[in-house]
């Protein structure tokens, strides 16, 4: 099995489809590969074979390797989507496709907004936003789709207000971030998505550069006035905070609720102790070890013969870690299955790892350690309102989510 599945002849289709019984966990060729072939490959959308990292400790001391790098214009990348390679030469430097020094410039223009202490300022704001929804679901009609009323708004309402973009403008932006991160879109729809977020933000930031305020637009606008950063630099990095700062939390928010409602025993534990703050940042980070969203993997190419397992990944090479394979790793998190909310899984991969690891996941936290201890205590009889085969998943993006879940109460 093991020379099977290293072939590339034979490599599998990535990414692999989930068990529509146990659609949190990976899929069963990632758990096998994860066993059997820890240096094996995958074929994706292009015929390319990269290189396949799922178990934890690998992934702990590549994704730290400088023979790595996220360059996305070397040739043999392995892009997440077609239309990502078509778009990726006209791409600026960013923090997701620069390797250190310029990486660490980069990172330093947009890290403070993020910093732990900044985000938690912003608790008891994130408070207010969701308690509001919550008054407002429960005042109206039942079912109601969670997705809507809760999931999708608190991380918008929360990125606009960091950024400095009005919430009344969200359509355009959740439109645009759809069609950008779903591999079902063409390279047009894509860069014609890209150009309407982009000409959007330069509205805004040529606004916040005339009268600055209290938002990470703002302080960019002065970045590029003082000569720290280019102005394409700045856009594209607000049009990725933006899309990040919404999509991935919208998603864990919904997914959680939808996990928990299948787990009543860690539901009901999270309500006794949802007033214990370590009990509850803690359920969250098993929640992002059982969830792991980013579905599609996180990508490299080799800059230097890299030797692993007595495999050798060429220069050349593209690489790809599967955050969900390290997260189910059993020699890392027994019973990987289970969702057990008192487990330590604070190593877990769910925002990657390394230098690259997600600029907002201190913001995450924090979303959903509010969402998480207010919603069920509020909402005791949370239940749904379908059949659990009945819940639309949407699998398309980077991060996979529900198009919808249904509630009652």
């Amino acid at each position: 099995m093991t020379d099977i599945l290293a072939s590339a002849d034979h490599a599998p289709l990535y990414p692999m489809r989930r068990e529509p019984q146990c659609p949190f966990a990976p899929a069963a060729t990632v758990r096998e590969m994860t066993r059997e072939n820890p240096v094996g490959k995958v074929r994706i959308w292009d015929g390319s074979t990269p290189w396949f990292i799922t178990r934890h400790a690998d992934q702990r001391a590549l994704l730290n390797d400088p023979r790595l790098s996220i360059d996305e214009k070397r040739p043999g990348y392995p892009h997440m989507t077609r239309s990502r390679a078509a778009s990726a030469p006209h791409h600026p430097p960013l923090i997701t496709n620069t390797d250190p020094p310029e990486h660490t410039r980069l990172r330093r223009t947009v890290n403070a907004p993020f910093m732990v202490k900044r985000v938690e300022a912003l608790r008891p704001r994130i408070q207010e936003v969701l308690d509001t929804l919550i008054d407002e679901m429960l005042a109206g009609p039942k079912p109601a789709d969670l997705v809507q009323a809760i999931g999708l708004p608190v991380p918008t309402v929360v990125i606009t207000e960091i950024l400095g973009a009005p919430y009344e403008d969200r359509l355009l932006f959740q439109t645009a971030s759809h069609a950008l991160l779903s591999h079902d879109s063409t390279p047009e729809q894509a860069r014609d998505a890209g150009q309407k977020l982009f000409g959007y933000l330069s509205n805004l930031f040529d606004a916040k550069t005339a009268e600055p305020s209290d938002d990470v637009v703002s302080e960019m606008a002065a970045r590029v006035v003082a000569g720290d950063m280019s102005r394409e630099e700045a856009l594209a990095m607000a049009s990725a905070i933006l899309i990040a700062g919404h999509e991935t939390s919208a998603s864990m928010i919904s997914l959680g609720t939808l996990a928990l409602l299948r787990n009543p025993d860690q539901l009901d534990l999270l309500r006794e102790r949802g007033d214990d703050p370590k009990f509850v940042a803690n359920a969250v980070e098993e929640l992002l070890r059982y969830l792991t969203i980013v579905h599609t993997g996180i990508r490299r190419i080799a800059s230097d013969d890299i030797e692993l397992h007595g495999t050798v990944i060429k220069a050349g090479d593209g690489v790809i870690f599967e955050l969900a394979g390290a997260n189910y790793d059993a020699e890392e998190f027994a019973e990987p299955d289970k969702l057990d909310l008192t487990r330590p899984a604070r190593q877990h991969h769910a925002f990657g790892y390394g230098a690259h690891q997600c600029l907002g996941q201190s913001l995450a936290r924090v979303e959903l350690q509010v969402v998480y201890s207010t919603l069920y205590r509020r909402i005791p009889t949370l239940a749904l309102a379908v059949p659990f085969e009945e819940v639309p998943f949407a699998m398309e993006g980077v991060a996979y989510g529900l198009k919808a879940l249904p509630v009652t109460w």
